[in-house]
Parts: structure tokens; C-alpha cells; sequence
């Protein structure tokens, strides 16, 4: 059982780590990171969950899940007790816009 970041969740990861050290400052950075891994730590742990993603859930796939911490949004899924992250954005990122880039991308 783990926490997989998956390829597309590092990219996002870096792209924002750039974007908040080009603004702000390394320690806002870290804390930011933090927060993130410390969220995702409470979800592995069943502490919290996240609510499900409403776009998808109107087209009946609810196993994808939400989580919000400082700054940012991530998406999850837990299959067989690992905790897979899909995406992470930037709160005033178009988190919708996202998400429907990822679906048809593939």
C-alpha cells in the first residue's frame, strides 16, 4: 500500500513549484508542499475524504475524489489501498478545464 504520484500529477507538481518560487519564496514553497503531502498522508490514512468529482459523477464514475488544502487541489483515487494521485492545481487554476484536458488528451 502506498501513495503513487503519477506522471502527469509530478508534471503539475513542478509546474507549480516554478510558478510559486517565480512569485513568492522558497519557504512558501515548502510549505505548500507540505501541505499537499500532509493532506495526502491523511487520506491514505482514512482520516479524510475528499468529495467526488462532480463532472464525472454525472456520468456515473465516482471513484475519483477531491481533496483542497492552502493552496491547492488534488485529485485522487484509492484502488486496493493505494491512494493514486492524478492531478495537482493551483486553487484559481480552471480545475474543470483541467480535468477535461487529462480525459481526452489519451
Amino acid at each position: 500500500m502506498a501513495i503513487v504520484i503519477l506522471p502527469d500529477a509530478q508534471a503539475d507538481l513542478l509546474e507549480l513549484q516554478d510558478y510559486m518560487l517565480q512569485r513568492w519564496n522558497n519557504e512558501l514553497w515548502l510549505a505548500a508542499e507540505d501541505d499537499i503531502f500532509a493532506q495526502l498522508a491523511q487520506v491514505y490514512s482514512g482520516f479524510i475524504t475528499g468529495p467526488v468529482v462532480a463532472l464525472l459523477a454525472d456520468v456515473g464514475i465516482t471513484d475519483y475524489r477531491t481533496i483542497l488544502t492552502s493552496h491547492h487541489r488534488v485529485l485522487y483515487r484509492q484502488v486496493n489501498g493505494t491512494t493514486f494521485v492524478y492531478a495537482v492545481a493551483g486553487q484559481t487554476q480552471d480545475f474543470q478545464a483541467l480535468l477535461l484536458k487529462r480525459l481526452f488528451r489519451r
